[in-house]
């Protein structure tokens, strides 16, 4: 998987990163509608700002933030 380039990537933003969403809003309602943890916490907002390091979890699928 490829790294992110800035300091940081939204939640909304990852999602679509990952292949999860194919849009914006695609992914917007997907934060609402997807059990996603960050780093262990329940998270639904999507503008979450996510670092390198991070952990998300999707529907008991883990990520690392790159």
């Amino acid at each position: 998987m490829e790294q992110i380039t800035t300091e940081y990537i939204t939640l909304q933003q990852y999602l679509k990163f990952i292949g999860i969403a194919d849009t914006g809003g695609q992914a917007k309602v997907l934060v609402k509608q997807l059990d996603i943890r960050v780093n262990g916490e329940k998270e639904d907002r999507r503008g979450k700002k996510l670092y390198p390091g991070d952990k998300v979890t999707i529907n008991g699928k883990t990520y690392i933030v790159k």
